[in-house]
């Protein structure tokens, strides 16, 4: 499919136009068939289930409201977002996996239809008014963003607007100063050294004959409101521990320029200078005291952003400073606490299009686009300590648009005791410790600290000064902390093994008739729909694993009739669209590793307009642009890496978020319950998992909503949620964590 075919198609609905019963599309031998009309069968009386402990392997099973099976609907609605009923997030390991059967390509044949209400709220624009849209050309792959920072500022800066920097230069009230040599270039400006003119005794503070002087353009991206962000930060930091002084700050003609004490080499340079290794005892004397200067800055309430070698400087050769560490480079520092009186942390977000660091070092809830917080300064810390001491990461050597994608995927592929198998354990422990804590959670500091105590040599042997750490405990010049012993273990929130798993997603329903079908070949598909339909079900959510099928059919859909087309291609657009034109909507898809399709489409959906997507990675870009339309993500699906993802209008649903994972977002997927959300659609490939949470605009009575991990279709445990009525709303297989 060509990345720049695009095909578009309208009309205008009116509820007068008669519905056809059905259609019949066929894809036999790969040659789709012209549709023909079927009368609609007498309705079939609706027969009890067969019992459960008689499935076959192409299973089915019904949920009904008979008997004592289904208990009264449990009562509680909503009051508040931020007192949202608790709901449970469920693993259970299934010994079996799925049968691999080779899938031939069959007809797919219509559903009865049959009458009734819909199940989502109307908004305004009445049923069957609007324009249906395709879009087929995937965007490109996005390696980074420049959306970092405040204001929108970009992680590199702006060639072509930059002039010369000044000859000499005077800002405030500062002295003036000759601009001599380069010093260097960052993301946020270039660096030289400045030497004055007249007067200067010291070597360090604001009469110091050298000063490091960084200037930034006026026409950057950070500076398009005025002075750079990163001026903020310093004049909230300046003083705070570790942080270089800076002494003046203008603007000089077409430059903003700080003035600030100079420096030393960077890690990076003393890492070169050493053969490209350092020992064990300096990386532990460089963790202990990188972690006391992120303890200072985040007790002012910023996270730095772009924690890496580069960025920790050590004092001036010479002066008494020089084994002394320095974090510099705050232009992709931000709060991870609100300013003013409240002191509240900043509220959890994922936005999936931004990316804020550096790739090596990034933690990955920067690559995923998650608000920073104070857990990735840590981690970004934890990859630098790593790379010092081995000399090289796992995840270098990526190249291409993907490059972020490909790391972030190694990163969370690679286990502490892999990426630290030839490290000192309490490089693996800070590893685990820090890439499991919370969005909100508070670092245990000198804990963190003490795990590198007994790679601390004496005094006269550091190669680093660690006034901070030692500040936070001291005994015999040795750490000391005072750890809890009724510490109580903590879940863990990343660390497992990568493993593709069937995702379920289960709503709070009144009892009613439910039905699934599971390991489902080609030539099967069509007895288990027309079954269905015949006993008044529709199909409500499609699956699939092995190229075999899943499918959920419901009582309770609202749907008035329904076709389906099983095809060779991925979401087939000549089919669709004629579906469009029948007053069809597409309700539920399902793509194959062998990339073939599963399309469901109904009548008596809310929806007035509809648009997909075919992409070769997750379309957030475009679901934020429909988002901004009026449309919402209604369907997802993959076939093999390619996602397809359907946007409607009307679509019932007041707010949409998207969690997205290499694994599985349980911390994600709970904050956004917290904050009255519910997983409206999920889908995964071999590689991400991608839940679409939205908030309906009608309050439901019972909001309870559970998920559920398991390694074969959870037929076992469907039935143990039917007896809690609780029922099937979402289904996909793919990657998870085990």
């Amino acid at each position: 499919m060509g990345r720049s075919s695009n095909a578009h198609t309208s009309r205008r609905q009116t509820d007068s136009q008669p519905q056809r019963s059905g259609v019949c599309v066929c894809a036999r031998d790969q040659t789709p068939t012209s549709p023909h009309p079927r009368p609609i069968p007498p309705r079939i009386p609706t027969s009890p289930p067969p019992p459960h402990g008689l499935l076959p392997r192409d299973s089915y099973a019904i949920g009904s409201a008979w008997g004592e099976r289904m208990p009264e609907l449990r009562s509680g609605v909503r009051q508040s977002r931020l007192r949202a009923k608790k709901v449970e997030d469920l693993v259970a390991q299934d010994p079996t996996d799925n049968l691999v059967v080779a899938a031939p390509t069959v007809a797919g044949r219509r559903g009865r239809g049959r009458g009734g209400g819909r199940g989502a709220a109307r908004g305004r624009g009445g049923r069957g008014r609007g324009v249906p849209v395709i879009d087929l050309d995937p965007d490109q792959p996005c390696e980074v963003l420049p959306g970092a920072g405040v204001g929108g500022r970009a992680a590199g800066e702006d060639e072509g607007t930059t002039s010369p920097v000044p000859e000499k230069v005077q800002v405030g009230h500062s002295p003036q100063y000759k601009v001599e040599r380069k010093l260097g270039k960052g993301g946020f400006g270039q660096v030289y050294v400045g030497r004055r003119i007249s007067g200067g005794t010291e070597r360090t503070g604001p009469d110091a004959y050298e000063v490091a002087l960084k200037f930034e353009h006026r026409n950057s991206k950070g500076c398009n409101y005025g002075p750079p962000y990163e001026w903020q930060v310093y004049s909230a930091l300046n003083g705070c521990y570790g942080v270089p002084w800076v002494h003046y700050k203008g603007r000089q003609g077409d430059y903003y320029v700080l003035v600030m004490d100079i420096l030393g080499p960077s890690l990076w340079d003393v890492w070169n200078s050493f053969g490209q290794t350092m020992t064990a005892n300096m990386v532990a004397c460089i963790a202990v005291e990188a972690i006391s200067i992120l303890e200072k800055l985040h007790a002012k309430g910023f996270v730095h952003g772009d924690v890496k070698p580069e960025n920790f400087l050590l004092g001036q050769p010479g002066s008494p400073d020089e084994k002394k560490l320095f974090l510099i480079d705050l232009g992709l520092a931000s709060r991870w606490k609100e300013a003013g009186s409240s002191g509240q942390h900043v509220e959890y977000d994922q936005k999936p299009d931004i990316f804020r660091g550096t790739i090596r070092y990034a933690s990955v809830h920067a690559h995923l686009g998650r608000t920073g917080s104070r857990r990735d300064d840590l981690e970004s810390l934890a990859y630098t300590l790593i790379f010092l001491l081995r000399g090289r990461l796992p995840w270098q050597g990526y190249q291409g648009e993907n490059k972020s994608f490909l790391v972030c995927k190694k990163k969370m592929a690679t286990s502490p005791d892999l990426l630290c198998c030839f490290c000192p354990p309490p490089f693996k422990l800070f590893l685990e410790t820090v890439t499991n804590m919370k969005f909100d959670e508070e670092p245990n500091y000198s804990k963190l600290i003490s795990l590198f105590d007994e790679l601390i040599e004496p005094q006269h042997l550091r190669p680093i000064r660690i006034d901070g750490a030692l500040k936070a405990g001291q005994k015999r010049g040795r750490l000391l902390v005072n750890l809890e012993e009724d510490e109580q273990p903590k879940k863990k929130v990343r660390l497992g093994s990568p493993a593709n798993q069937w995702i379920s997603v289960y709503n709070a329903r009144r009892p009613m008739k439910q039905r699934y079908h599971y390991n489902v070949a080609d030539a099967r598909l069509h007895q288990h729909i027309e079954k269905g339909n015949e006993d008044g079900l529709f199909i409500s959510s499609v699956a699939s694993s092995a190229n075999l099928w899943a499918l959920i059919m419901d009582a309770g859909t609202g749907f008035s009739s329904q076709v389906y087309e099983l095809s060779p291609i991925f979401l087939h657009k000549d089919w669709i669209m004629e579906q469009w034109e029948n007053n069809y909507y597409i309700s539920a898809i399902a793509g194959a590793t062998n990339g073939s399709s599963l399309v469901v489409m109904s009548k008596g959906t809310p929806y007035t307009q509809q648009s997909y997507k075919v992409s070769e990675s997750f379309p957030y870009k475009w679901i934020n642009k429909k988002w901004k339309e009026g449309f919402h993500v209604t369907s997802m699906t993959t076939a093999g890496s390619r996602w397809g993802v359907v946007m409607s209008r009307n679509s019932g649903y007041s707010e949409q978020v998207v969690e997205l994972d290499f694994l599985y977002p349980s911390e994600g997927i709970h904050r956004r319950w917290e904050n009255g959300y519910r997983i409206t659609s999920t889908a995964a490939t071999g590689d991400q998992a991608a839940f679409i949470l939205s908030i309906p605009k009608r309050k439901l009575m019972d909001e309870t909503q559970e998920t559920l991990r398991t390694s074969a279709f959870p037929s076992n445990h469907v039935k143990e949620k039917w007896a809690k009525n609780l029922y099937i709303a979402s289904i996909c297989y793919g990657r998870t964590v085990s």
